[in-house]
């Protein structure tokens, strides 16, 4: 597996759909989110967009400088920017971060902010624009020469001249759940993602995107992106769960309902669905939560249990075909530590914390709080939990005050 985390330009704090408990976000505070995620060897960060988000490129561009392995998910919009100037704009933060780009293309699916944004076509026009984008683009990171008139966009003579670093470009991630949009997906994209659904649910998305793909002579990686609750007992993640959205008030939910119906996004359609703005079984699948969803769009579910219940989740996931997880907790700082020290011992990683060469000296090795200023403490760097692992539960009813 391929484990990322989250950069918070979108908001952040220890409660959902409440200014108690907000934490100001500020470029201190990326970096500190972002240099802890390379520190414990998440494998990259997602970085948000839209108008309530800080610009994606700028904040990963600036994060790339202080951190030396960590990978940054950053979307390009098509129909907000030309293919070459964006093509542009992935060959240069490649080559600067030395290949530690991943392209997230967003299409948008909020009428509102997309008439905000100079962009007024319908759902399926909107992915006739990414495919036509995406056709220019990767072209252009193959060092060819593109001229090209289609209905949308138009190039003449078109060329990148200074080429990425990653060969034949940075790696293409998308999201479309709608039918135009797993048939992009089908022909450009490396990595489909879905968001956090039941399984049986995800088994059926990633059926129908792979044969899109196979229709195109071509074969998908497949990721996920949600949030997670991890802690050392169930009890303390159901908790958890709860304290996250004691503020939210029924007058939240309604209107943040109300905002997401206008969508036109296929996949925030299936995270409203899954809930449907009701607080009263939010545990739509064994330890998989939609309590999140109720006021913020995007990814709405959560994992919540004790460490070993949620890497087996996670497991059963990847047995379904997918090897990346785009995950996220509130706050995003300490629940990057968290999840890194519950979980990751328990999972198999293609990445993990960077270590000094054999024979260094380590004088910051993980030995915990040394017993009263004498002894080191017993055990590994990652103690055991203090429940066992848990047979799957089956859907319990929601732990909502």
């Amino acid at each position: 597996m391929k484990i990322h985390w989250f950069i918070p330009t979108h908001g952040e704090g220890r409660y959902l759909g409440t200014a108690i408990g907000g934490r100001s976000t500020s470029f201190k505070y990326y970096r500190q989110v972002a240099q802890a995620a390379d520190d414990l060897g998440y494998y990259g960060v997602l970085l948000p967009t839209g108008r309530s988000c800080d610009d994606a490129w700028v904040v990963a561009s600036a994060c790339a400088a202080v951190t030396r392995r960590l990978r940054f998910l950053v979307a390009v919009r098509p129909g907000l920017i030309s293919p070459t100037a964006a093509a542009r704009m992935a060959s240069s933060l490649d080559r600067v971060s030395e290949g530690r780009l991943l392209i997230n293309v967003v299409t948008g699916g909020d009428p509102v902010e997309l008439a905000g944004d100079g962009i007024f076509q319908d759902h399926d026009t909107r992915y006739e624009v990414v495919d036509e984008f995406l056709e220019i683009w990767r072209r252009l990171l193959q060092d060819q020469e593109v001229t090209i008139s289609g209905r949308h966009l138009r190039v003449d003579q078109a060329r990148v001249l200074l080429p990425a670093y990653q060969k034949p470009y940075p790696p293409l991630y998308f999201g479309g759940s709608s039918g135009a949009g797993q048939e992009v997906a089908g022909r450009h994209i490396d990595v489909y993602l879905t968001w956090g659904e039941p399984p049986a649910q995800v088994a059926e998305k990633i059926a129908v995107a792979a044969g899109a793909a196979a229709r195109h002579g071509r074969t998908l990686r497949f990721g996920m992106r949600l949030h997670v609750i991890a802690r050392e007992t169930t009890d303390e993640a159901w908790s958890a769960a709860s304290d996250l959205i004691k503020h939210v008030t029924d007058t939240a939910i309604a209107d943040a309902q109300k905002i997401f119906a206008r969508f036109d996004s296929a996949g925030q359609r299936r995270m409203s669905e899954l809930h449907r703005g009701s607080r009263d079984r939010l545990e739509i699948s064994p330890n998989l939560w939609a309590g999140v969803g109720l006021v913020r769009g995007g990814a709405g579910t959560a994992l919540v249990g004790d460490a070993e219940t949620v890497a087996a989740r996670l497991r059963e996931y990847n047995a379904l075909g997918i090897d990346e997880f785009i995950l996220s907790g509130y706050p995003h700082l300490e629940e990057a530590y968290r999840f890194a020290e519950l979980v990751f011992p328990l999972l198999d990683l293609e990445h993990g914390p960077t270590h000094e060469p054999e024979g260094t000296p380590s004088y910051n090795s993980p030995f915990g709080e040394i017993v009263a200023n004498a002894a080191f403490p017993q055990g590994t760097a990652h103690p055991p939990h203090s429940a066992p692992a848990r047979a799957p539960r089956e859907p319990l009813p929601a732990r909502v005050d």
